[in-house]
């Protein structure tokens, strides 16, 4: 078999049994993910390079030592780990990010989005934008919960763990964030396509 074929797991204990193909697979199969959740954090092209990196040497650190606990998905665990990174970078630069493009990286570049024509490419590309903004405008805590949600796809109990809250107070910036997005098309007049 084939390690693009085996699941996460499987992939980490042929790694763990000398298979060094089966943790570039691990690796290829959720870098995109993980460098655009530590990414739209940080908004700094080459810190997140380098907090990619040190999530993949805490990653195989992790494994190596046996400690890594397969309860959860590979990819929820590693997000975690990013996501922390994150945090302790924050703290020790003091600095707010802003969900944004740039002109050396867009979000919905490295996402894989299905084959479109030129329009409707165009109608997606202004739709993402509009939503970038929306998104960056909102309050931090609010922001954050949106971006571990909808980009880093985790689940409103994994929020809730990552950032110290309940799960009815991740549920209830997600809400806020979401009338805030409407109040603020409405103000604005957006209509999204």
């Amino acid at each position: 078999m084939q390690v693009s074929q085996l699941c996460d797991q499987e992939l980490i204990t042929h790694y763990l049994d000398g298979n060094d193909s089966a943790f570039k697979e691990l690796l290829e199969r959720h870098q995109k993910k993980i460098y655009t959740t530590i990414y739209l954090f940080v908004k700094d092209r080459d810190m997140a390079e380098d907090l990619f990196q040190e999530v993949f040497i805490k990653i195989i650190d992790t494994l190596r030592k046996k400690a890594y606990n397969h309860e959860g998905k590979f990819s929820q665990w590693a997000t975690r780990i990013a996501y922390n990174m994150c945090v302790d970078q924050f703290r020790r630069n003091k600095k707010h990010t802003k969900v944004q493009t740039s002109e050396e990286f867009d979000i919905f570049n490295v996402l894989e989005l299905p084959d479109h024509n030129k329009e409707d490419q165009m109608i997606i590309s202004e739709v993402h934008g509009t939503v970038r903004k929306l998104v960056d405008m909102l309050p931090d805590e609010q922001k954050e919960v949106v971006i571990l949600r909808h980009y880093a796809d985790l689940s409103f109990k994994e929020i809730s763990a990552l950032t110290n809250v309940s799960i009815n107070t991740a549920l209830g910036r997600m809400r806020y964030a979401l009338i805030n997005i409407r109040k603020m098309m409405e103000e604005k007049a957006i209509v999204l396509h």
